[in-house]
């Protein structure tokens, strides 16, 4: 979720007023960063995860599953070893949008040994550990991206009722008990986000139309109380949401990179961005919305639609007269351009942007093209603001910067340092679904971290029209997009940029140099047309020293990898949407009901746990002994740059 400072909300009117000096300071603050730090040098790599983490309590008895609602008893103690011995700290806790919610990274970042790759998935599962010691009966943490049944009756413990006339989302189905109440900002930031929309958010997601499905599908809501709107944005044949929590209360998985300069920063955000709808389809892990099937896979459209804080004006509704800009996405959505030189080619959205905080930072000497990516970030307002934060020195402080830098929620990151720290330029992967285990998580995380490498050591170019990336994201999200979609995706991985210069002076278009390929093709390649990135990152390890064990762990995490992506092994959307319909409970309804919900998540916890074997997701032995396995931290210390 980003920036959690800490003080006194400001109501929306009291921010709204704010909104120009938050802006004006942050620009200060970002032209003052990038002064002092845009020649730093020599930083290493250094990378780590982030995985959400979901707190289910299981009523064996009854045969039901629900969210516990006790992350604010857990974070206290789950975070006393960082506070009293921070270098003897395996994992790092913070808090999350909904109370039921707790996220986890490593305790210390991982570095540029490949033997790294050998406890990703031991810290994985020593966090699920610390967590456990702490439950109560019954209780289980899982990574799962959606919980089925969010926002049904009944769906968290302790039960209780959502209020529609007096809550900070006036929901139907979300009650305010279910946000992380311990701290301030997330019930402020639903609060805000409805107000400044002028209305609820509104989330629509197709339905899974199957043979006893109601045709339209449509659900009386008169009886869940009146919120004012009565389920007027309700879309018929879509399963209808009305809260943050419904987006920012899914799970998943991400990635930071701490380059080496800004320049490796900039390559880095535009090299992965093609990649992020790529790895959606391939982490795909949320078909089940609010009890129904629905005929998407993926999270990343609900979420969007969750902080949607545009007003009519700004979507476009209705003519511009107190709004200043007509704005095409929500604030949670796809990066709209690249950074670096090679990727201003590709910038083929028209970009609006704050034109003035643009020539402030073009007139303190910063390049166009990141003076205008920090200026479309800051055409939107704060939406969570603290009365200790409104005056700052610009000099030292970097939260008014950030207010708006993390509530921007898009695809990628590019993260500046923080002030007087010793952290570099970094770029965060943020598209990936959380998967049910472990290894799956850990194996996604590898195949990235590699990527990374192979990227900068082979100089490979992956852009391609930034439209089209757009339309790979919309392409990921449909019903088994990995099976039956295909992805624009840069056909020509080495040709460099002269030689495309060459191509656009002979009149060659960019739509040339990017084709339709499957996820299948793109990960494994396709013949003789294209190598497909699992066989370059075996050329880049062949060509690197790496012991046994860690070609063995790699091995089994680039495995996973290529049979997801060939359709041998299901996507875990797959799966689960095979799982409900096979159900002898089910009834062809696209209705998953409380029983189907409990075998589901019990399954689910036993895959998690290697209590149930499930071929069908993985087909193998997932996990081999620890022990004689060097301290992560100690080897993060003697990595080499990457410069």
């Amino acid at each position: 979720m980003g920036l959690l400072s800490e003080g006194s909300p400001l109501s929306w009117p009291e921010t709204k007023k704010l909104a120009d000096h938050v802006r004006e300071h942050g620009i200060t603050q970002f032209i003052n960063l990038y002064n002092l730090l845009k020649d730093r040098q020599g930083d290493v790599l250094k990378w780590g995860d982030e995985i959400e983490y979901m707190l289910v309590k299981f009523n064996h008895e009854k045969k039901k599953a629900q969210l516990s609602l006790r992350a604010q008893d857990l974070l206290p103690v789950l975070q006393i070893t960082e506070k009293e011995n921070p270098e003897k700290a395996s994992s790092l806790w913070r808090p999350e949008f909904a109370s039921y919610m707790v996220e986890g990274t490593p305790g210390k970042p991982y570095g540029g040994l490949l033997a790294h790759f050998n406890v990703v998935e031991a810290n994985m599962k020593n966090r699920r550990k610390e967590v456990s010691a702490l439950l109560e009966k019954d209780e289980h943490i899982l990574s799962i991206t959606a919980f089925p049944r969010l926002g049904c009756e009944g769906f968290c413990v302790p039960e209780v009722k959502p209020d529609p006339v007096n809550s900070a989302s006036r929901s139907l189905f979300f009650p305010d008990e279910a946000i992380y109440l311990a701290h301030p900002r997330f019930r402020t930031l639903t609060r805000n986000i409805r107000e400044r929309r002028g209305e609820k958010v509104a989330i629509n997601v197709p339905i899974f139309k199957d043979v006893n499905t109601s045709s339209p599908f449509k659900e009386d809501l008169s009886a869940l109380g009146d919120d004012g709107e009565k389920g007027k944005n309700a879309l018929p044949d879509h399963i209808y949401m009305d809260a943050m929590g419904f987006g920012m209360g899914q799970c998943c998985l991400q990635l930071t990179f701490q380059a080496c300069n800004i320049k490796e920063a900039r390559t880095l955000y535009d090299q992965l961005a093609p990649m992020c709808p790529i790895l959606l389809a391939l982490t795909a892990a949320s078909p089940i919305q609010r009890g129904h099937i629905a005929d998407t896979d993926c999270r990343w459209n609900i979420i969007s639609s969750s902080v949607d804080c545009r007003t009519r004006e700004e979507r476009g509704l209705e003519p511009l007269k107190t709004n200043r800009f007509r704005i095409n996405k929500s604030r949670y959505d796809s990066i709209d351009s690249y950074l670096s030189p090679e990727g201003d080619r590709y910038n083929d959205i028209p970009l609006v942007i704050d034109q003035e905080a643009y020539q402030r930072m073009r007139d303190a000497g910063i390049d166009h093209l990141l003076a205008q990516h920090i200026a479309h970030l800051f055409i939107r307002d704060p939406v969570s603001l603290f009365s200790e934060k409104i005056n700052q020195n610009d000099e030292e402080d970097s939260d008014h910067f950030e207010n708006l830098q993390s509530t921007n929620w898009q695809t990628m990151r590019f993260k500046p340092p923080p002030p007087k720290s010793t952290i570099g330029w970094r770029v965060e992967f943020r598209p990936c679904e959380a998967q049910i285990t472990d290894f799956e998580n850990a194996a996604y995380v590898c195949f990235i971290v590699l990527l990374t490498r192979v990227i900068l050591t082979y100089g490979l170019n992956f852009l391609i029209p930034i439209s089209k990336v757009d339309e790979n994201m919309q392409r990921a999200q449909k019903r088994d997009a990995v099976l039956n979609e295909k992805f624009w995706f840069r056909k020509d991985l080495v040709a460099q940029n002269s030689s495309e210069s060459v191509a656009n002076s002979m009149g060659i278009e960019q739509d040339e140099i990017s084709v339709e390929m499957t996820i299948g093709e793109i990960i494994n390649g396709k013949g003789d047309e294209f190598q497909g990135l699992l066989p370059l990152i075996s050329s880049y390890l062949s060509s690197v020293e790496v012991d046994a064990d860690t070609h063995c762990t790699i091995h089994q995490y680039l495995r996973l990898i290529q049979k997801r992506a060939s359709g041998e092994l299901m996507t875990i959307a797959h799966w689960m949407r095979e799982f409900v319909t096979k159900h002898p409970d089910y009834k062809g309804d696209s209705i998953v009901s409380e029983q189907i919900n409990y075998d589901l998540l019990t399954t689910m916890d036993g895959i998690q746990n290697e209590t149930i074997e499930c071929p069908a997701l993985l087909d193998h032995s997932r996990s081999k002994t620890q022990s004689s396995i060097p301290d992560p931290i100690r080897m993060a210390e003697n990595c080499p740059s990457t410069c």
